[in-house]
C-alpha cells in the first residue's frame, strides 16, 4: 500500500516514523487480537446463558425471543457499519465497536426480566454487529497490503478465543456469579483494547478518508457499485450464508443428533461440537499455505465438496464414531469458505461488500437452527442435517461459477472506498497466486 511506503520514510524519532516502522506486523497482531476478543468475549456470554435465564425467570419461550435481540442488533448494525467505515475508517470503527461490546456485555448480569434482557442484549448484538464488520473490513485491506492471503489466520483466532472463553467460562461458572464474571470480561475487553487499539488508531486505513490521495477525492464520494459488482457481492454473501448455515446447525442439533438417534453417552455427543470447532480452528490455521498453494476458488470448491461429504457421513452414519468423524470433516470443509468470501466481497465493494457479506452470512447462521428444527419434526433429524451438506455443495458450486471474478472494474469506473488497495495492487499484477481466482 502506497500509505504504508510512505509512511516508512519517516524520521525514527517522529509519530510517522514510529508508525510505520513495525506497522503491517502491529497491524496484523492488533488485529488477530482484536478477532481473539471478540470470540472469547462471546463465548464468555454464551456460557452463562442458563444462569442469566434463571437469574431473569424467564421460560424457555421467553429466553428465546430476549436472544433474538443479539440478532436483531446484529444484522440492523451491520450495514450502518459498512457506512461508518466508509465515513471515518474501519480501525477507529473496530476499537469503538470493541469498546462498547466489552461494557455491554457486563449489562445481561444486571438483568431481572426477560424484556429488560431482550433490550441490553439488542445493545450488545449492535456492538457484536458492528465489530465483526469493522474487523473483517480491516482484514481485507491489511491481506492486500501483505499481499498475502491471511484471511483465515484471523478467523482462526475468533475460534481460539471462543474456545478458550467458553473453556474459562465452564471453570468459573460455578463459583462466580454471572456478574462477577462478565464484569471481569468487561476489564479484560477493556484492557486488551487499551493495549492494540493504539496500532489501530495511529494508522489510518484504507478506507478512511486521509487514505485517500487529494487527486483522487472525487473518487470516494460517490461510494456507489455497478450492477455487476453488487450481484458479486451477493454472490459471495450467499456462499456465506451457506457455510454459517452449516455452523449454526451443527452447533445446535449435532450433539441431539449423536445422543438421540445414535445413542450416544451424553459425553461423546457433547464432544461432537467440540471436534467441529477443533477442525475448523485447524483448518482456519492453516488455511493460508492452502490459500497460497490452491488459490480462493479451488479451496472454495474443495471445501465445500469435503464439507458436504463429511455433513452427510456425520447425519447418515450407523455409529458414534462414525459420524464424529464426519463432523470433524465437516469442520475442515467449511474453515476457510466465511473468510474468503468475505475477502473478495471486501475486495468487490470495501467495507459496504465486507458488510453485505457478513449480513448475509450472520443471516445464515440464524436460518439454520431453526430450519433444521422444522425439517426435523417433517422428516427426521438426520434428513434435516442433510440439507447442510446441500447448502455446503451449493458453496461450492457458486464458487467455482464466479471463477472469473475480479475486484478490478473496467477503466474509467468509480471504484467503492475501501477497495482501492486491492484494486490496485491487482491492476499492477502485484498480488500472488492465492489472491487470483
Amino acid at each position: 500500500m502506497p500509505l504504508l511506503n510512505k509512511s516508512r520514510t519517516a524520521a525514527p524519532g517522529s509519530p510517522g516514523g514510529d508508525t510505520a516502522a513495525t506497522s503491517p506486523t502491529r497491524l496484523r497482531t492488533a488485529l488477530t487480537l482484536f478477532f481473539a476478543l471478540d470470540g472469547f468475549l462471546f463465548a464468555g456470554w454464551v456460557v452463562r446463558i442458563p444462569a442469566i435465564k434463571e437469574q431473569t425467570g424467564a421460560s424457555t419461550g421467553d429466553l428465546g425471543l430476549a436472544l433474538l435481540g443479539v440478532s436483531a442488533g446484529a444484522v440492523v448494525t451491520m450495514t450502518l457499519t459498512g457506512r461508518l467505515c466508509r465515513r471515518f475508517g474501519s480501525h477507529p470503527v473496530t476499537v469503538a465497536s470493541a469498546v462498547l461490546l466489552s461494557l455491554s456485555i457486563a449489562l445481561p448480569a444486571l438483568t431481572h426480566s426477560a424484556v429488560a434482557l431482550g433490550l441490553v442484549l439488542l445493545v450488545f448484538g449492535t456492538a457484536y454487529g458492528s465489530i465483526n464488520v469493522a474487523m473483517n473490513s480491516a482484514a481485507v485491506d491489511l491481506v492486500a497490503a501483505l499481499r498475502r492471503p491471511v484471511m483465515p489466520t484471523f478467523h482462526a483466532a475468533f475460534s481460539l478465543g471462543g474456545m478458550v472463553g467458553a473453556g474459562l467460562g465452564g471453570l468459573v461458572a460455578g463459583g462466580l456469579s454471572p456478574a462477577v464474571h462478565l464484569l471481569c470480561l468487561t476489564v479484560a475487553g477493556l484492557a486488551l483494547t487499551a493495549a492494540a487499539g493504539p496500532a489501530l488508531l495511529r494508522h489510518p486505513s484504507a478506507s478512511a478518508p486521509e487514505a485517500v490521495p487529494a487527486d483522487r477525492a472525487g473518487e470516494r464520494a460517490p461510494g456507489r457499485l455497478d450492477g455487476r459488482s453488487r450481484r458479486l457481492v451477493t454472490v459471495f454473501g450467499v456462499i456465506a450464508l451457506c457455510t454459517a448455515y452449516g455452523e449454526g446447525a451443527l452447533a445446535d442439533w449435532g450433539a441431539l443428533h449423536l445422543e438421540q438417534d445414535l445413542h450416544a453417552h451424553p459425553g461423546a455427543a457433547a464432544a461432537g461440537y467440540s471436534l467441529f470447532a477443533l477442525a475448523m480452528t485447524a483448518g482456519r490455521l492453516s488455511g493460508t499455505a492452502l490459500l497460497e498453494r490452491l488459490g480462493q476458488t479451488r479451496t472454495l470448491v474443495a471445501g465445500g465438496s469435503t464439507a458436504a461429504v463429511g455433513v452427510l457421513l456425520g447425519a447418515l452414519a450407523p455409529t458414534v464414531w462414525l459420524a464424529l468423524a464426519g463432523f470433524a470433516v465437516t469442520g475442515l470443509g467449511l474453515a476457510n469458505i466465511f473468510p474468503v468470501a468475505v475477502a473478495r466481497a471486501g475486495a468487490v465493494a470495501g467495507p459496504g461488500g465486507v458488510a453485505a457479506a457478513s449480513t448475509l452470512g450472520y443471516g445464515g447462521m440464524l436460518l439454520g437452527p431453526p430450519a433444521i428444527g422444522f425439517l426435523a419434526d417433517w422428516f427426521s433429524l438426520p434428513v434435516a442435517l442433510t440439507t447442510v451438506a446441500v447448502l455446503a455443495a451449493g458453496a461450492a458450486v457458486t464458487g467455482y461459477a464466479v471463477r472469473d471474478a475480479s475486484a478490478a472494474q473496467p477503466a474509467g469506473a468509480t471504484r467503492p472506498a475501501g477497495a482501492g488497495a486491492t484494486g490496485a495492487l491487482r491492476a499492477e499484477g502485484r498480488i500472488g497466486d492465492a489472491a487470483r481466482v
